[in-house]
């Protein structure tokens, strides 16, 4: 395999045109087809001007359909969940090979084999079309996550499948999936799995101020010392809320901290920029205090997170309303009280 130690990356900075409305499910269908092919265009004019050598494109959260709304669980897998081996994934594989691209996705995903429910679900296809990472996203609000049915899940898919990190010729690639940019941990286990470049799919309210999320992309790059690519939604339609509350702040981060490239707001492909892995893995070889990926002593943090309970696993046993989260973490709340920890 060889490597590309220079190369462009692309945060693809576009518009989420929500399923919510949609009147069935064949049609949510049609508009997620529409617009994996209106994405299609706009990533081949984008590659067009960012030059040829871009190898990587990540693309926002959840861009082809929206969040849920309300809809029970059933329902938005049906309207909105796509098969691993769907037509949906087959046109998006054909994107990567007809841009030649790394391509970095994230949607919700049915499972064979947890009926009723979804996850959602980070993918990365090479540029031959083929799926090299499938990752489910661990930490959520409202939805289900492997934590919440892990012993099930592991028994299927072992404990690799938690935190995969893809050896490519473009890098060490591993996603992170939303507000999980927020979860320090998350991106330790992908960079101590020797995770070099983070691609990060999500949609956010965009700020001229250091939003939570902002200051997080800075931070998981340098403290792993590891590029971060951000791609945000251009503006979220169709789901009830007003259009501009996930618009803006697609960037590129170095392994320093320092963003490279950022895009304002509406739809845009200004967040791209050139990725010097040859720098990177230099600086994370380097003998001095800024190497704090080297600097790590987990000895001394392993024995408090093994005794530490806060969030339990395997809180889901069936098909659950939406209110069954709020109920969980109530719980969690009242015991972490009753423990005197909060």
């Amino acid at each position: 395999m060889t490597q590309s130690l220079r190369y462009r990356a692309l945060a693809l900075q576009t518009a989420c045109h929500a399923v919510n409305g949609c009147a069935d499910t064949a049609t949510a269908r049609s508009h997620i087809l529409a617009g994996i092919d209106r994405i299609h265009r706009e990533a081949t004019a984008s590659l067009a001007t960012a030059g040829r050598d871009t190898r990587l494109l990540v693309l926002p959260e959840f861009v082809l359909t929206g969040p849920p709304a309300g809809e029970s669980i059933p329902l938005w897998g049906e309207r909105a969940g796509l098969a691993p081996d769907g037509v949906e994934y087959a046109r998006m594989g054909e994107m990567a090979r007809d841009l030649d691209v790394f391509l970095s996705v994230n949607n919700y995903e049915v499972d064979e084999h947890f009926p009723g429910i979804y996850f959602q679900a980070c993918v990365i296809f090479d540029p031959s079309g083929a799926v090299v990472l499938r990752y489910r996203r661990l930490n959520s609000m409202w939805a289900v996550t492997p934590h919440d049915v892990l012993d099930r899940y592991l028994e299927i898919y072992g404990p690799e499948s938690l935190f995969p990190v893809a050896d490519t010729e473009i890098g060490k690639l591993a996603p992170i999936a939303s507000e999980e940019i927020l979860y320090p941990e998350i991106a330790r286990c992908f960079a101590v799995r020797g995770a070099e470049v983070f691609v990060h799919n999500s949609s956010e309210v965009a700020s001229a101020l250091m939003s939570p999320k902002n200051v997080a992309k800075l931070a998981r790059a340098q403290e792993n010392s590891a590029y971060v690519i951000s791609a945000n939604t251009a503006g979220l339609y169709g789901s009830g809320l007003p259009a501009m509350s996930g618009d803006g702040s697609s960037k590129i981060v170095d392994h320093r901290g320092l963003v490279l490239a950022e895009a304002a707001q509406g739809a845009s492909m200004a967040a791209n920029a050139e990725i010097d892995l040859g720098g990177l893995r230099t600086f994370r070889r380097r003998v001095a205090m800024e190497n704090m990926l080297a600097r790590q002593r987990f000895e001394l943090y392993a024995p408090t997170y093994a005794g530490t309970r806060m969030h339990p696993a395997n809180q889901v046993a069936d098909i659950p309303e939406r209110g069954d989260f709020r109920a969980v973490q109530e719980r969690v709340i009242a015991d972490l009280a009753d423990r005197g920890v909060i």
